[in-house]
């Protein structure tokens, strides 16, 4: 903790910190968003907390309940990334702790998009006396709650799609084997990246082909949801999918044997469909791995968010094209041989 340490009096300073313990609870916090708390005295950090997992302390709560005197705070300043909360869910209203606790400045990253919240946290600070400032950092504020916020905002999980791909732009070889274009460094990022997600999403010719378990095994952290598009039935029998413990849904085409199942969609607008399917289990965020004819839908549709390409110095020479995508902005991370590729759909 940095606490203790006289520093410079700036509001992005202490929210930088919320937004540094907010990133401790990335992947553990489904369907609550990634959130921290910093207690201010006297531009001193006396307190923090953030909110590790659903049905736990929100990180207001968790920063107040450390400290031992609590008539401090009456003379404190409270920052935090996202609006408090003012409804009961598995916890009680972080406003209405604030206001007993007669907290008399809140500094505030953005405000909570969700319905239940929506501007109602900040109103009631406010009618309380409350000197509440908004929109510090906000920037910073909605990356790190992409998941989120695209959840709440357009009604969709957070599109991710990554595959890699060979130095003359292949992503696999004609042969339909398993094949690893990527060194085992990228391998293990893999698997932290589906940790941090709350699913996975491959088309069924990939599950034929390849037989993944699309889990974290080389990284310590929970499994992704699975979703499988597979419309006609194919999915093979004892494959390591159905063999793994995960939560997974086959998502399948309607006929008249199936219609009563909530896992079979028309296939009419195959990519709404699925994402109105993700949302309605309340799903915030998707990685798409493939394959290529799976990942190019999304980019022809334009309905994605984020890309992430591994570029190998292998070459296939004959093979499966890698999906194009425009790059305009990106950032890029040297895994030994391998290159990562981060870019934005904006």
């Amino acid at each position: 903790m940095k606490s203790y340490q006289r520093i410079i009096n700036s509001d992005a300073y202490f929210m930088s910190r919320c937004l540094e313990l907010a990133k401790k609870g990335l992947g553990n916090t489904y369907p609550n968003p990634l959130v921290g708390c910093v207690i201010v005295h006297k531009n001193i950090i006396i307190s923090e907390g953030w909110h590790k997992k659903s049905g736990e302390k929100h990180a207001e709560s968790e920063a107040i309940g450390m400290l031992i005197d609590k008539n401090i705070l009456k003379k404190s300043v409270l920052y935090v990334n996202l609006e408090p909360c003012s409804h009961y869910g598995k916890t009680s209203p972080c406003v209405d702790l604030i206001i007993k606790m007669k907290i008399p400045r809140v500094v505030i990253g953005s405000e909570d998009p969700n319905n239940k919240v929506n501007g109602e946290g900040i109103k009631k600070l406010r009618e309380a006396n409350c000197n509440v400032k908004v929109g510090v950092l906000k920037k910073k504020c909605l990356e790190l709650n992409k998941r989120f916020f695209t959840f709440h905002k357009k009604k969709r999980p957070y599109i991710i799609l990554k595959w890699a791909e060979s130095k003359d732009g292949f992503i696999a070889p004609k042969v339909k084997s398993p094949f690893w274009l990527t060194n085992s460094y990228s391998k293990q990022i893999v698997h932290k990246l589906r940790s941090e997600e709350d699913s996975i999403l491959i088309g069924v010719q990939t599950a034929i082909d390849d037989n993944p378990k699309l889990t974290t095994r080389l990284w310590s952290g929970k499994n992704p949801k699975r979703i499988i598009i597979d419309p006609n039935n194919r999915m093979l029998k004892n494959s390591n999918i159905e063999n793994t413990p995960a939560e997974t849904y086959i998502l399948k085409k309607k006929n008249g044997s199936n219609i009563s199942e909530n896992n079979c969609l028309n296939f009419i607008d195959p990519i709404n469909e699925i994402l109105s399917f993700l949302h309605k289990k309340k799903i915030q965020s998707v990685l798409i791995e493939g394959g290529a004819k799976t990942i190019s839908f999304f980019i022809v549709q334009k309905i994605w968010d984020e890309a992430l390409v591994f570029k190998t110095n292998n070459q296939i020479k004959k093979g499966i094209r890698a999906p194009k995508i425009k790059i305009k902005e990106s950032n890029k991370t040297r895994i030994e041989g391998d290159t990562l590729i981060r870019v934005l759909n904006i």
